[in-house]
């Protein structure tokens, strides 16, 4: 039954997830493709819209069908991988065939030529850019440098062996001895969150405002709110995961004994991220489009129709590649607060190859035995 209602809810996870991400975008990106003001209630819109939503609701169903009955035939747990990959699947070739099902109808209706193109460009974006909300970073600090004052304390009297770290979790059967760096392991990984949500946070304060051409006033006053809010949310996220860190080192020093309460306290920050953000998105939506207007914007337009430039979005708008545009980091098609890498600049290839390098650097090393990869896979 456990491996049942695991399985029932990751496919309740997936659904819910597919279901959003039309919804959350803005109403002049559906699916993935630029449409004008003008053709946001299309009917050819609308219909890829309601399609969509129904046969991602009926692909929920079969998959849970389908799952309970081979659960109940073979009860292993391999089944709740499987189905859920195979919902997974599915569901990603449904936002394909609904991405092309727009894409045709405004190529055949010849969509981009109804309006005049171009662009909108606020030089106060880069004269008076949003600034790091850096009391909102306090709270990961104060976190991180809790856990280590804690470490500090405790590392006199700590074991000869420790429990083998998982990130979120502890493998209480497999242990290792007590050195500097597998004491101060949460200590690490909270730190490398920190500066990865800080450099995020930068980047994304820097990347090219992603602004309206038919609403270019309303669409800055915006997407400046919606910037300082998802930098204030991204440092309160490395918080919440700061904080979920500091309750497994106190299982990894044992401070506390292995018990469900700990263990749910481990996850409670996570899940309080999960729901600020899900709440968030809701809010707010892409590009802060879904924040509440001035008087005066909610009738603003300028006549003009965005650029169109789906030529340079591939995979259904997941994917940007435009050589001649020189901006490193763009705002994501798909999904609200996120961004996506230009794929025709010339550093974001050297970026994914200095990753690319890194694991393999990595994967090499666990291979020859250099660095213990723990048996437990995953971070829970």
């Amino acid at each position: 039954m456990p491996f049942l209602y695991a399985d029932l809810l990751l496919i309740a996870l997936v659904t819910s997830l597919m279901l959003a991400l039309p919804a959350l975008a803005r109403p002049t990106l559906p699916f993935g493709v630029r449409v004008g003001v003008q053709r946001v209630d299309d009917p050819a819109v609308i219909s890829a819209r309601r399609l969509y939503a129904r046969l991602i609701v009926l692909v929920a169903v079969l998959g849970a069908g389908t799952s309970i009955l081979v659960l109940l035939v073979t009860g292993s747990a391999m089944a709740i991988g499987v189905t859920a990959t195979a919902v997974i699947v599915v569901d990603l070739l449904l936002f394909s065939r609904a991405h092309q099902a727009v894409r045709t109808a405004k190529l055949s209706g010849g969509w981009a030529a109804e309006r005049r193109q171009g662009v909108t460009v606020d030089t106060t974006f880069r004269t008076d850019p949003v600034r790091v909300p850096w009391r909102w970073g306090l709270p990961a600090l104060v976190v991180l440098l809790l856990t280590l004052g804690v470490g500090w304390a405790r590392y006199a009297g700590l074991p000869a062996t420790l429990p083998s770290f998982l990130g979120y979790g502890t493998a209480s059967v497999q242990r290792e001895p007590t050195t500097v760096l597998n004491a101060f392991q949460p200590v690490i990984y909270q730190l490398a969150i920190t500066v990865i949500v800080l450099a995020t946070v930068l980047a994304a304060l820097r990347a090219r405002p992603d602004l309206d051409a038919a609403r270019p006033r309303g669409s800055a006053r915006r997407y400046r709110v919606y910037l300082r809010g998802v930098a204030a949310m991204s440092l309160l996220s490395a918080a919440c995961l700061n904080l979920g860190l500091f309750f497994a080192a106190l299982r990894l020093w044992e401070i506390v004994t292995p018990a469900p309460v700990w263990q749910a306290a481990v996850y409670a920050p996570l899940a309080v991220l999960l729901g600020g953000w899900l709440m968030w998105e809701i809010t707010v939506g892409q590009a802060g489009h879904r924040l509440p207007a001035l008087p005066g914007e909610e009738a603003e337009d300028s006549g003009v129709g965005q650029r169109d430039d789906d030529r340079h979005w591939f995979l259904a708008g997941a994917v940007y590649a435009n050589r001649r545009d020189p901006a490193l980091l763009v705002h994501a098609r798909l999904g609200s607060s996120s961004w996506t890498l230009n794929l025709g600049h010339p550093i974001a290839w050297l970026l994914l190859g200095a990753l690319t390098v890194a694991l393999l650097v990595f994967a090499g090393l666990a291979l020859a035995g250099a660095v213990d990869l723990p048996e437990k896979h995953g971070i829970f």
